[in-house]
């Protein structure tokens, strides 16, 4: 194990047991004291890694909105395919330029908590930290976009307003229900990029699993987070229901059901799944 390895689990009190777990779990705890030793030794770096990933997620919202407004007008009904598609690469960007997102880290901060690798504190801290940059870098970058020509003052009826005016209309149950579902998803994804060693099957399976939460339309408040600004900067702030209140209810609604998606479905019961003393690991 690395020497600032060592030093960052020592500097948070907690005994590990000698090496890591097999695996995918062993990837996991991995993951995290990297996390932990840049969070501790260069916040800095910490916060651009995490603004980086929704610079990748907003440009991949902004072709995957580009794609879905000119199939719509082709063939009505098709844009949804168009758009779910092409907003898949924004997790292979993220995976592949090891970009810090805030729904995984709901998983791997859960199960860092779970095995005493990390303390509660410290892990809310550096999942809340995630969060916080994750919303300005898709600030930033939504209103840079808004000056490009795609996004210069876009129409009422555009694909980008209409998928974001439906997002705010939702109930509050459906919203929590729906995104406990996309962060299920995307931690799967996850998972499964730590079981492959071939590149192009984890491009393939990060394209298929992420298509099922973008097409069925469930909410990420990462994403939100990408598509809320743009929509905001691209039609000039004219987005049907979008109030303060509808954000921020969206938001908190989202943030609430992807951490028991991601955080306690896939995060804290894998974690437990793979406590036992039994040979039946990941």
């Amino acid at each position: 194990m690395p020497q600032k390895l060592n030093e960052t689990i020592a500097g948070n009190g907690k005994n590990m047991v000698e090496g890591f777990s097999t695996g995918m779990m062993g990837n996991i705890e991995k993951s995290i004291l990297k996390k932990a030793d840049l969070f501790d030794n260069s916040i800095g770096r910490y916060i651009m890694r995490a603004m980086l990933a929704c610079f990748y997620l907003t440009l991949g919202t902004a072709i995957a909105v580009g794609t879905g407004n000119s199939l719509e007008h082709l063939a009505p009904g098709w844009g949804k395919f168009g758009y779910a598609f092409m907003f898949t690469w924004s997790l292979v960007m993220i995976i592949y330029l090891n970009a810090e997102l805030g729904t995984s880290n709901m998983m791997y901060m859960t199960t860092a908590v779970h095995r005493k690798i990390l303390s509660w504190k410290k892990a809310l801290a550096i999942l809340m930290t995630c969060i916080l940059f994750n919303a300005i870098g898709a600030f930033v970058i939504s209103w840079l976009l808004s000056y490009t020509g795609a996004f210069h003052d876009v129409a009422a009826d555009h694909f980008l307003v209409t998928a974001v005016a439906g997002k705010l209309a939702k109930a509050p149950l459906q919203i929590f229900v729906e995104a406990i579902f996309a962060n299920m998803v995307v931690n799967i994804a996850f998972f499964v990029t730590m079981r492959m060693k071939d590149d192009a099957g984890k491009v393939i399976s990060i394209v298929f699993l992420i298509f099922i939460f973008a097409f069925l339309g469930f909410e990420h408040v990462i994403a939100n987070f990408s598509s809320f600004s743009l929509a905001y900067f691209a039609s000039g702030g004219n987005v049907p229901g979008m109030t303060i209140a509808a954000v921020v209810i969206n938001i908190v609604l989202a943030t609430l059901g992807n951490y028991v998606g991601g955080g306690l479905i896939m995060g804290l019961n894998y974690s437990w799944l793979n406590n036992g003393k039994t040979s039946y690991s990941d």
